[in-house]
């Protein structure tokens, strides 16, 4: 019989660290085999997400994004995941979609900054308000337990909320918020940039998450060019995702600018503290599958 973990039972055994140290060891095995399918209605988007790793095992996660479902008090995301036994392809368990996609989605961002960013980096600016960023104030509180939180939001009744739901201050100026930070993370909808490379300092860490469609954008050519740029997959953000096929379309960039990947053997790394880090954080069925055999673990105990 497979196992149903829901949202607060899955939740209980785990640490942002601890999952840190899941995908650092998840990268180790072999690479992953990834089927992405991608169905489109407008705004709307399916993805139906499936990996397989030689002993892991295989994920199948099916996500729906209907952006105009808050207008209706709806979920934007929802979907499901399901966790085969490698061994013999059976049903282990069906978990919590909202449980997988935060713990993935903030588990990939943290995993890079660890990597990528400078150890003493204190002033952490979260430009999004949503459930994401939220996400993400709480991996960035666990990997860097000295920092202070600035929330920046289109909507600025969206960030106090934001602030008063988590410690963190308000930015009215984006800018400003930009050139102060040490690590500025991006979740947002935004199919154009909102972080401008023209404002970004020497030392900081980028973080991008919010664009996942092939139209979709945070930040500029500028931010690209300006900073040393690193993804979590290859296979799963060139000629997939905007944020890096749009520029390399374009010839802002080029192939050799994305410099490495979690699979690399060398190179994801930081050189020195006034170089500038820009992390795409693509997601990708692989990174579902190395969760979701996490959460199962902590889970069983």
């Amino acid at each position: 019989m497979s196992i149903q973990i829901g949202f607060e039972d899955g939740e209980r055994g785990l640490d942002w660290i601890a999952l840190t140290e899941a995908l650092k060891q998840g990268h180790t095995l072999p690479k992953a085999e990834i089927a992405d399918t991608f169905l489109y209605r407008g705004k709307d988007t399916l993805l139906n997400r499936s990996a397989w790793i030689n002993g892991l095992g295989l994920a199948v996660k099916c996500a729906t994004v209907f952006p105009d479902n808050t207008n209706a008090g709806v979920p934007m995301i929802n979907g499901a995941v399901s966790l085969f036994d490698d061994a013999h392809g059976t049903l282990e368990a069906i978990i919590d979609f909202h449980l997988i996609t935060k713990w993935k989605t903030a588990g990939d961002s943290l995993f890079g900054a660890i990597r990528l960013a400078r150890p003493e980096s204190r002033k952490i600016l979260i430009i999004g308000s949503g459930t994401v960023a939220r996400s993400l104030h709480d991996a960035y509180s666990a990997g860097f337990p000295d920092a202070e939180f600035t929330v920046w939001s289109r909507t600025r009744a969206n960030a106090e909320a934001f602030a008063k739901d988590r410690i963190a201050h308000v930015a009215d100026d984006l800018e400003s918020a930009v050139r102060a930070a040490d690590i500025v993370t991006c979740a947002t909808m935004s199919t154009s940039p909102v972080l401008r490379g023209e404002w970004l300092q020497a030392g900081q860490h980028v973080d991008l998450i919010g664009a996942y469609r092939p139209d979709m954008r945070e930040t500029d050519d500028a931010a690209l060019q300006k900073a040393r740029v690193f993804v979590d997959n290859f296979s799963t953000t060139i000629g997939h995702i905007g944020e890096v096929q749009i520029p390399l379309d374009s010839g802002a960039i080029v192939r050799d600018d994305l410099i490495a990947d979690y699979y690399s053997q060398s190179g994801f790394e930081r050189r020195s503290d006034d170089e500038i880090t820009l992390f795409k954080n693509g997601g990708g069925a692989h990174l579902d599958l190395m969760v979701s055999r996490h959460v199962l673990e902590c889970y069983k105990g």
